[in-house]
């Protein structure tokens, strides 16, 4: 696939096969994430990867109770409250692979920036080997509490910017229209 089908084909996945993706795929992938351009070039991320079913689904339950008890301080969560109470859904959507993408501390003006260039990497090249990706922002707020770096060995410092899951989608991701672009000056 070259690398403008995999921009306008490149959607969010929401549902995955129970078929694991080897560790050659996943280290494919954190390479063409470090591809990225970063701010002086200090290439601020630092990758974590969890396969572990039993942990994965752990980190969902601990995900949607964690943002149940802050519901209240987060209006636009308001929506998902049925969904975070549903003992059954799991905001990895089954997929195999959640690769989290963090910013090392004091490593650029705005390492965040340059973690999101590379998780734009990860999900572009993913699409190519014929895998799907979706960044899970709910786990992203999670994965910052004191309790969820402990627990995975998050250094002191290093904030996780992008959790993206990966794995085998189960239908192809239908492709959703785009507005056009908005151009507000053109000299």
């Amino acid at each position: 696939m070259n690398t403008i089908d995999a921009i306008y084909t490149r959607r969010s996945t929401r549902g995955y096969l129970d078929k694991p993706v080897d560790k050659s795929s996943i280290e494919r992938l954190i390479i063409a994430a470090t591809q990225a351009p970063s701010a002086m070039n200090t290439q601020p991320w630092a990758f974590g990867v969890i396969e572990d079913k039993q942990k994965l689904q752990e980190i969902s339950d601990h995900t949607k109770a964690y943002l149940l008890s802050i519901l209240d301080m987060a209006s636009a969560l308001e929506g998902y409250r049925e969904a975070l109470q549903n003992p059954d859904y799991n905001i990895f959507y089954g997929a195999p692979v959640l690769i989290i993408i963090m910013a090392k501390p004091d490593a650029s003006l705005d390492p965040k920036i340059d973690c999101s260039l590379a998780a734009q990497n990860l999900m572009l090249m993913a699409c190519s080997l014929g895998l799907g990706t979706c960044w899970i922002g709910f786990t992203q707020v999670y994965l910052n509490t004191p309790e969820a770096k402990i627990d995975l060995g998050i250094p002191d410092g290093c904030t996780v910017v992008a959790p993206i899951i990966v794995g085998y989608p189960e239908t192809k991701p239908i492709t959703v229209e785009k507005n056009p672009p908005e151009i507000l000056f053109w000299r």
